[in-house]
Parts: structure tokens; sequence; C-alpha cells
């Protein structure tokens, strides 16, 4: 290689790497100017700036977030991933290893210890995948760097920067998932300040890494959302063969069993015609199984906006 291009390679090499540079220093950034300046009254302006020249881009974020979408799976294979032996064992470990705690929320929220465990074994094996992003690089650059959901994960960093202020913690400290999600169950930050609780009384709502406020969390956010005790979550149903498919596993709780039968969808259980529920058809290894998915069930997608995720904390 002559001297000629030895000196354009270097000139490219350096200008890439301060390209880089720049990119990553979110302080400069054009959005995150804007941003700061929406931000300001709430949060003190030389903080951001110090928190952002920290914050590093990630593009295996962006790539993660850009993957093709999975193809729709059937339940049979969703199932697999979640509801597997070692799993089971897992999640009945976690539950005697924290049985008082499970109870002590079960009682003050009124939802069942099962959800609770299956909640944080599905999203975290109990645990043991809390995510190993930096909250902040994660927000940061899906907030400045993915146009797509930019909205929304501005946001999330608005309401992660408020949290980090009123739990006394450090932006750049705090893990989570490549979309910000934290803790043993994953919540976004807006969630966090809405239903995450300090079950212990230290003073801190320590989702990452105290069980018993991760517990009493997950507790508390499905007892914001309607969670009802006791009732079922799903029954067997018949159903016609005239039936409606464009309301099948929709999350639409907007019949009830009423309207449900009229138009060719029957439980087989007796329940009040007033009572709201939603159709649901699994394609499992024994062929398809007809349901309906009740208030309860509904509350599950909340958390998660798919059946066959409440399927799986169901089962």
């Amino acid at each position: 290689m002559n001297i000629h291009r030895k000196f354009l390679l270097v000139l490219l090499l350096s200008s890439s790497m301060g390209l880089s540079s720049a990119i990553a220093d979110y302080s400069e950034h054009p959005d995150a100017q804007k941003f700061i300046e929406k931000i300001e009254n709430d949060y003190d302006r030389t903080k951001i700036l110090t928190i952002f020249k920290s914050a590093n881009k990630q593009q295996s974020i962006i790539n993660a977030m850009n993957r093709p979408a999975e193809k729709v799976k059937s339940w049979a294979d969703y199932k697999k991933i979640f509801i597997q032996e070692k799993r089971v064992n897992q999640g009945v470990q976690f539950w005697l290893e924290n049985d008082e705690i499970l109870t002590k929320a079960s009682k003050k929220y009124g939802v069942a210890p099962e959800i609770i465990v299956a909640i944080i074994g599905v999203e975290t094996s109990y645990g043991r995948n809390k995510g190993s992003y930096r909250v902040i690089d994660a927000l940061t650059t899906l907030s400045f760097d993915y146009p797509k959901r930019s909205k929304f994960f501005k946001k999330q960093l608005k309401s992660f920067f408020l949290l980090c202020e009123e739990q006394k913690q450090d932006p750049l400290s705090l893990k989570g998932s490549y979309a910000g999600a934290m803790g043993y169950g994953q919540f976004i930050p807006s969630s966090y300040r809405s239903f995450a609780i300090d079950f212990d009384g230290d003073g801190f709502s320590d989702i990452w890494n105290n069980k018993a406020d991760a517990i009493g969390s997950v507790a508390n956010y499905f007892s914001q959302h309607g969670w009802r005790s006791g009732e079922k979550i799903v029954i067997p149903a018949k159903f016609d063969k005239s039936y409606d498919t464009s309301l099948v596993n929709k999350l639409k709780l907007d019949k009830n069993i009423g309207n449900l039968k009229k138009i060719g969808f029957h439980p087989l259980y007796p329940l009040s015609d007033q009572i709201k529920a939603l159709p649901l058809i699994l394609e499992s290894d024994d062929g398809k199984k007809y349901l309906l998915g009740l208030h309860n069930f509904y509350v599950i997608t909340r958390y998660n906006h798919s059946h066959l995720y409440a399927m799986a904390v169901y089962e």
C-alpha cells in the first residue's frame, strides 16, 4: 500500500471514530436538546446534560428493535418456550423461598400467588434474565435514534429521570432490557412510577434486587388493573360453525356471554349472560382448543398485550 493510500485510510478511520464519538454523546444531539428544553422544569438541565454525555448509543438495541417480527407462533410452539419442566421447577423453588412474601402480597392485593410467580417466571425466569443494558443507554438510543418509536420512548425517558430523582438512584447505574424494561417484573419507567412499591419499607422500591418489592409491585399492578380475586380466568367453550372469525383472539372485552351466544360462542360452564368474555382459539398438539377468556384473562393482557402470553401465565 503506497503512502497516499495509507494517509487516506488513516483519515477515513479517524473521521469514522470522530463521528461515532459525536453520535454517542447525546448532550449535543439536536433532538436531545429539544427534549431537555421540554422537561427542564421537572428535572435539572445541568444534570441531564451530564447524564447525556455519559449515555452511549447502542446499535445492538436498534438491531433488536428492527428484527423482523417473529412469525406468529401457534400455542403449541409458544407454550414450549415457557412451560417446560426446568422453568416449572424453578417456579416451585421461587414460590417456596418467597412463600411468606407471596402470601402477604396476595392477601393485601387480592392477587393469587401463582399469578405473581408466573409473571416473574415468564418475564425474567425468576430473576435470572433481568437485562444487561444500562437503562439510560436503551432509552436515549430509542428516543433519539429510533424515529419509529421515539415519541413513546421519550415519555419513558422522562419517567426514568423522574423515578431516579424520586427514588434517589443513579441514572447511569440501573440495568434493564434493550427496550428499557426493568427488574424481576420488567416494568417500563412509566409503569414503575405508577405501580412499583416499597413492599418491605426500606425506602426504595427496588424491583431489581429486592424480591419483596418485586412481588409486591407485580401484585399491585394487577390490583390496579382490576384483578378480581377468586374469579376464573378462562373456560372451555363450543363454537358454532358459523362463528365470526374476526372476533377470535382479539383483546377486546366488549361483549357479554349473552351477546356471544347469539353469534356462535357458547361456554361449556353455566355463566351469567351479563359476564363479559372474549373468544379464543389455540392451536395445540392435540388440535384446536376453544375457550372464552374472562375478565381476569383480559387483565393479564394489560401486562403484555398478547393472548398467548396470557395463556402462558395462566397455565
